[in-house]
């Protein structure tokens, strides 16, 4: 059945640089579905809800992070269900989609690839959603953008601590 009168889905693409970093580092670093708060800022909680980590197929819940339109109700806590699709460790790259949440994600689908480059690599992540209440396409660009870039930062770090302990 056709959506008639609905608005069609947002669609949008971030990207984040490492600088030294080569991408099957990365890709070591992101493939760890269930580990997404590592790397995600303000993400306290991701935990394993069914499968295994990698597979497609599994789940994870992720709670705790903020967004652009988060309101002051201290007694609320966003958080997600999200299901792995789909995943390529020679292409390196993965989908996964939102089943289940409080933030109003309808038929949001990410796909996350890392790509290299002569300097580092780049993570680059595509998604698209339905509409979602509250929010305008620029705060979901704003929080995919700003949470990648802080992703990136924190891995480039980790990869350098970790050379620096490999070189010593």
């Amino acid at each position: 059945m056709a959506n008639v009168g609905q608005q069609p889905k947002w669609e949008g693409k971030s990207c984040a640089k490492l600088a030294g970093c080569k991408a099957e580092q990365v890709w070591l670093l992101l493939q760890d579905f269930f580990g997404l708060d590592k790397w995600f800022p303000s993400l306290t909680t991701c935990l394993p809800v069914e499968g295994v980590s990698g597979q497609p197929g599994c789940v994870r819940f992720c709670a705790g992070f903020k967004t652009p339109v988060s309101g002051s109700d201290k007694g609320s806590m966003n958080w997600t269900k999200q299901k792995l699709l789909s995943i390529d460790p020679i292409k390196m790259v993965f989908s996964y989609s939102i089943v289940d949440g409080n933030v109003g994600f309808n038929a949001y689908v990410s796909t996350v690839r890392v790509l290299s480059n002569e300097h580092g690599c780049d993570i680059e992540w595509k998604y698209e959603v339905e509409p979602v209440k509250g929010w305008t396409l620029g705060d979901l660009d704003f929080f995919i953008a700003s949470g990648l870039q802080v992703m990136a930062q924190r891995m480039e770090a980790a990869l350098q601590v970790f050379q620096a302990t490999m070189d010593q």
